[in-house]
């Protein structure tokens, strides 16, 4: 290669490194203007409530304020909570009023690097999964809240006056409607592993029982200790999950009858079913045709000599003898332990026979070298006498 040439190879290879180099960096600027967009979406949202602080906060407690004894009332034990406490609540709101436009930024930013069909199923997934999130802290405060409050202030003992700390109100509600939001993406996840293949809609129903007695477990943690409280989680955790089998049966519908593993823009990977593929007892497959393949069929043999045509009796007599060795193997498969144990014992019987013989050989051998040593040294003494 002429100095010309190299010249040229070294600069398209620091052209294509260069590319390369500006590639990541055109990513870590889309992303770097995508999070500020994030974070100024969010701090305007805030500066807008900020100044409804206190009504939100209001609103946010009304569940246990209008359960609460008279004469008393909410406390803060905290020098800073008055102001953080509502400073926090506005924040957290913020973001959850932001979410969508988030998630819209998170998904201009992946969606180049999905295939078609990710990019379909996507949208919808994420739009659903926001509504339910939503719909579940809807459910705490609207559902959950009045019965949870109604419960542990009835149950406060005598003489205790139930004064609740604004900080750990705004820390119990916060656990709650994340618990809530949570439990509520029942369908999504059901449907994600469905179009993942890691089950099928007909697995998950005949699990119908364990998925009934995990929601009310559930329940049972998050609601207080009664029927009634626990019921009330459980019965929409189990419909959310019907729902959830509906929608996998209504729209993937077709990946799951070709029982497709792995789809792209380009090919999709399909698992065979053993019916398909021949099982046991099913007919056995027809074979392709002479020529039918990538390659032609080989007429010489593992020497490479040419083999001759074969006719139907050759083919016959080819096929019995294939039919005798494949009995012969059967039989030796069916062999019992002693008939076993008894060709072991004949196969150690033959080594030690065959040891014994090398002895007898070597020693006979031996004898011999022997001789033929003393009858030169005779040889050599008569030579010497003479």
């Amino acid at each position: 290669m002429s100095e010309a040439e190299h010249r040229a190879t070294d600069k398209s290879a620091d052209q294509a490194g260069d590319q390369a180099e500006q590639s990541l960096m055109d990513h870590l600027v889309e992303l770097r203007d995508r999070l500020m967009h994030m974070v100024l979406a969010v701090l305007i949202v805030f500066i807008a409530l900020f100044a409804f602080s206190e009504d939100i906060f209001t609103f946010a407690a009304e569940p246990l304020l209008k359960l609460m004894p008279e004469g008393t009332s909410m406390i803060a034990t905290g020098v800073t909570s008055p102001f953080l406490v509502p400073f926090k609540l506005v924040l957290l709101l913020s973001v959850l009023l932001t979410v969508p436009y988030l998630l819209h930024q998170i998904w201009a930013f992946i969606a180049p690097g999905l295939y078609r069909h990710e990019k379909r199923l996507a949208g919808p997934l994420l739009i659903s999964s926001v509504l339910l999130f939503y719909c579940g802290i809807a459910f705490a405060y609207y559902v959950i809240f009045p019965i949870l409050f109604a419960f542990f202030i009835g149950i406060s003992p005598e003489g205790v006056e139930v004064m609740t700390d604004i900080g750990q109100y705004l820390d119990f509600i916060i656990a709650i409607f994340f618990a809530f939001g949570i439990a509520f993406e029942v369908p999504v996840a059901t449907f994600l592993l469905i179009a993942a293949g890691a089950t099928t809609p007909e697995k998950l129903a005949d699990k119908r029982p364990y998925i009934i007695i995990g929601a009310f477990f559930v329940g049972m943690l998050l609601t207080p200790p009664d029927v009634i409280s626990q019921s009330l989680l459980a019965i929409p955790i189990w419909l959310l999950f019907e729902l959830g089998l509906i929608m996998s049966r209504i729209f993937l519908k077709d990946k799951i009858e070709k029982n497709v593993i792995m789809e792209t823009d380009d090919f999709e990977l399909i698992e065979q079913s053993p019916a398909a593929a021949g099982g046991a007892g099913s007919a056995a497959p027809t074979p392709p045709p002479a020529g039918a393949g990538d390659f032609p069929q080989d007429d010489h043999d593992a020497e490479g000599n040419p083999i001759a045509a074969q006719t139907p009796a050759d083919d016959a007599a080819r096929t019995e003898k294939d039919r005798d060795e494949e009995d012969q193997d059967e039989e030796q498969k069916d062999l019992s332990d002693e008939e076993l144990e008894a060709l072991f014992d004949e196969a150690e019987r033959e080594e030690a026979e065959n040891l014994a013989r090398g002895e007898e050989d070597k020693d006979a051998s031996d004898q011999a070298r022997d001789e033929r040593d003393r009858r030169d040294e005779d040889k050599d003494g008569d030579k010497d006498r003479k």
